[in-house]
């Protein structure tokens, strides 16, 4: 596969595949990569799969979640005897993280559904497929709940998730972006995904969510944020501005624009203290607990 095959191939399963993570997507195409290669060096087997990588973040889907699967995959698939037969073992391996992600989501909705009580109202952001799942999960134990999703400006993606939650018969009101404030006071607890999980425990997701999460804080309701694993990613913002620009720009909003400080980003940053719990399929971990986790992935 040539960088044209990879963005093709790529941005495929992104067309005709919705339910697909950017994340998932990328390890799919960096796997049919190894299975197609005839690489002689693991050096040229290596800077193939690297070649790729950036190819997929050149797209304007999710920088942060490309980024932190495709950095995890290329240490996981080199954790193995690569002294002979490099490129068969790196792709048994690589199957083998691809097989893991796939079964993440359902690991997290059994998880995060336990803290649904019967009767509870709660108010998420945007459209998360793994919050999506996990009201899924709830909803199929009988229990009875009601959300709030924000309409989650620019795209409006806070309709969708109405539309998919309402099919499944959970009562479900879309608010403005604005109106957090108002309804925050009738909910039990607030339940975000995210793009990417920093090392100090925060998280990069959909612009908005930081305010959601100061609002909850004030009203004393649990955030809660569902989240693979492979979304874990070293680095350690401290503040908003120290977010690198790849994660907060789409790529042809940095390709294009010659003044990115006028340009709206499209995630923001929220801190590790306005995190209760975060709910992965590895378990549920407090933020404190992500550095930790991503010194066990890179060891």
């Amino acid at each position: 596969m040539n960088k044209e095959e990879v963005l093709n191939h790529f941005t495929k399963l992104m067309r005709e595949k919705p339910e697909m993570s950017s994340a998932v997507a990328a390890i799919s195409t960096l796997v049919r990569l190894m299975e197609c290669i005839k690489a002689k060096t693991l050096s040229e087997l290596r800077s193939a799969i690297k070649d790729a990588i950036t190819v997929m973040q050149t797209t304007d889907y999710s920088y942060a979640s490309i980024h932190s699967s495709s950095e995890q995959f290329l240490r996981y698939t080199s954790l193995t005897n690569l002294d002979t037969n490099f490129q068969e073992n790196m792709l048994e391996r690589g199957k083998e993280f691809y097989n893991n992600m796939i079964k993440a989501r359902a690991k997290i909705a059994k998880l995060a559904s336990a803290f649904i009580e019967d009767g509870a109202t709660i108010l998420t952001h945007c459209r998360s497929r793994n919050v999506l799942e996990v009201l899924k999960a709830a909803a199929s134990q009988k229990k009875r709940f009601t959300v709030y999703v924000t309409e989650s400006n620019p795209d409006k993606s806070g309709y969708q998730m109405e539309k998919e939650l309402s099919k499944l018969g959970i009562p479900t009101s879309v608010i403005l972006d604005f109106g957090i404030g108002y309804v925050m006071e009738k909910v039990q607890l607030v339940m975000v995904g995210a793009e990417g999980v920093m090392e100090s425990g925060g998280i990069i997701n959909k612009i908005g969510t930081y305010p959601i999460a100061i609002c909850a804080r004030q009203m004393n309701k649990p955030f809660y944020v569902v989240t693979e694993s492979f979304k874990f990613v070293r680095e350690y913002p401290l503040n908003q501005m120290d977010v690198p620009d790849q994660f907060k720009f789409r790529a042809s909003t940095r390709q294009n624009s010659k003044d990115l400080s006028k340009e709206h980003p499209i995630v923001d940053y929220t801190p590790p203290e306005y995190i209760n719990l975060l709910f992965t399929d590895l378990g549920v971990v407090t933020s404190s607990a992500v550095s930790d986790e991503l010194i066990t992935l890179y060891c």
